[in-house]
């Protein structure tokens, strides 16, 4: 039998980063808190919190925290008497920054409850539906992955721009293999495909280039902007810098579309049912569609 007092100590512990914090939010003494940390690992036979410091959760830890927001979520929706308006459930949802940046955050006050968002690449988000750890993700995988409905979203564009000054700079004969070889570019982190993807796409082979990692959204695009290198940005968040010349495409008609899916677990699909259909609205209104 799961004691979900302790499932719920575990929560805090993680979401708020100390044993004391969880202790204040849950109205108990901290020895109360790591009593029941303590009972909960040797149950399960499972180390379930880093003590750090600072404090984080390992992978069993994750997992029965992401367990025990969807039995909360469930109960919510089923009977809204069961959790008050003051301790709504938690969602926990993979999105990726770019949409995130751009179109996603308009649909998550749709979300029937508190948020736990997990910022990671499209291209991966879909390990954290496999492993359980998320109840949706906004994926570029079509899927389903087992046990998830998928919803075809539309795609993002993206543009390999650059600066006219860095353009001069950097390719005055053009954007050969050898001059992308030298030149900087800009890559969100080590699991950013994209820049890697579309200079083989259109060189027809990998090139090693220089790069900076800026695993942030708007700072990239700004990075961009200063010429610091060039980079692969969605045009939404482009477009205006594109229209006044201040950034250029380095091909024309060289832009990547990558295509999104909206993968819900099917349990929890009824009670995401709001923020499923906001996500589809906001991604009708703002992507490529086919």
């Amino acid at each position: 039998m799961i004691d979900y007092p302790a499932l719920a100590a575990l929560a805090e512990i993680i979401r708020r980063g100390s044993f004391d914090a969880a202790a204040s939010a849950l109205g108990v003494t901290q020895p109360a808190i790591s009593q029941r940390i303590k009972t909960l690992e040797s149950r399960t036979g499972q180390v379930l919190l880093d003590r750090g410091p600072p404090v984080s959760a390992t992978q069993a830890g994750l997992r029965l925290v992401a367990h025990f927001d969807q039995v909360r979520l469930l109960e919510q929706a089923v009977r809204t008497d069961l959790v008050s308006a003051a301790d709504p459930a938690t969602i926990r949802i993979a999105v990726n920054a770019d949409s995130l940046a751009s179109w996603a955050i308009e649909a998550l006050p749709q979300a029937p409850g508190l948020l736990d968002l997990v910022i990671d690449d499209q291209e991966h988000a879909e390990t954290w539906l496999r492993s359980g750890l998320v109840s949706a993700a906004i994926t570029s995988q079509r899927g389903p992955v087992a046990g998830c409905d998928s919803h075809a979203l539309g795609a993002m564009r993206y543009i390999a721009c650059a600066t006219p000054d860095f353009m001069a700079r950097h390719f005055p004969n053009g954007v050969t293999a050898d001059a992308l070889g030298r030149a900087p570019a800009v890559t969100f982190n080590s699991k950013d495909g994209l820049q890697s993807g579309w200079v083989r796409s259109r060189i027809g082979r990998p090139v090693v280039f220089p790069t900076h990692l800026i695993p942030a959204t708007e700072p990239f695009a700004q990075a961009v902007r200063l010429g610091m290198g060039w980079g692969m940005n969605p045009d939404l968040l482009i477009r205006d810098d594109l229209r006044s010349g201040r950034l250029m495409p380095l091909l024309p008609d060289a832009e990547l579309l990558v295509p999104l899916y909206w993968q819900v677990t099917r349990i929890m699909a009824p009670a995401l049912l709001p923020l499923t259909r906001a996500i589809r609205r906001s991604a009708q209104a703002t992507l490529v569609q086919p």
